[in-house]
């Protein structure tokens, strides 16, 4: 008899709870945002971040509340943008393909190394050692961390130095936040000059670094004729906005740190 009083009493309690946890998921329900669900499947899944937003349920939030701008998400592309369209009751906008842009060109054959490093094979690690292994404190230490954050084979190194296929490239900007350099930035996939240094010294330290390093002596400021080219903190930088794809900044180029990109 007592064990059968003990046992009903277990379930008076286990049906008490069970009300009070089904009354209480209904009052303290959080409404499902449909619209924002929808959207949210459409979208890569990458959480990258490349958009602006914490992830890709952040930016389907956005836009289903009308937070946000159609066309932020870089690894979708095309396809997403006309797929959340109708979704949000917008017209489609034509995508900008963008691509990562390694700001170094000081492979084993332009530079060279000053200290032998054993230890993690990292970049974010080896910079904690003057700045890097190579004569350049400012260059690619080459050891891929941007490599590894890459979730397309976009990225290999070759020669000591980072190397981005454009046409893998989602433009997520995983490896922007993975370079202990800030070496890479994202940039519109379109015919423009790159300049492949970052070395902020002065000429004559940055000659002595690297033969094809930025002196920032300002032949590509003259010639530039659409504002396109600045110098700062001695070393060339280009808007690719502005930048026409003419190539004058690229043949005065003395050190040759100015590429046209495809």
């Amino acid at each position: 008899m007592n064990i059968l009083i003990a046992v009903l009493i277990v379930v008076v309690i286990g049906l008490i709870v069970g009300i009070v946890l089904a009354v209480a998921s209904v009052l303290m329900a959080v409404p499902v945002d449909e619209k924002a669900v929808q959207i949210q499947e459409q979208l890569p899944g990458a959480n990258c971040g490349a958009c602006g937003f914490s992830g890709c349920s952040g930016y389907a939030a956005a836009l289903s509340k009308g937070e946000a701008k159609l066309g932020l998400c870089s690894p979708g592309g095309q396809a997403v943008i006309d797929a959340i369209a109708p979704i949000i009751g917008a017209e489609s906008v034509q995508s900008v393909p963008k691509t990562a842009v390694v700001h170094c060109n000081g492979n084993d054959d332009n530079t060279s190394k000053v200290t032998r490093y054993q230890g993690l094979q990292s970049c974010l690690a080896a910079t904690q050692l003057y700045g890097g292994m190579g004569e350049c404190s400012y260059g690619c230490i080459g050891f891929g961390d941007c490599m590894a954050a890459c979730e397309y084979g976009a990225i290999k190194v070759c020669s000591g130095v980072a190397i981005v296929n454009p046409e893998e490239c989602k433009a997520c900007g995983k490896c922007v936040e993975a370079c202990p350099k800030k070496l890479i930035s994202i940039e519109p996939k379109k015919p423009h000059a790159v300049v492949k240094c970052s070395n902020c010294d002065k000429g004559a330290l940055t000659r002595k670094s690297c033969k094809v390093g930025c002196i920032g002596c300002m032949k590509c400021v003259k010639v530039c004729e659409n504002d396109a080219v600045k110098v700062e903190n001695f070393h060339a930088v280009i808007d690719p906005e502005k930048c026409t794809a003419c190539g004058k900044c690229v043949e005065q180029c003395p050190q040759k740190v100015i590429h046209l990109s495809k």
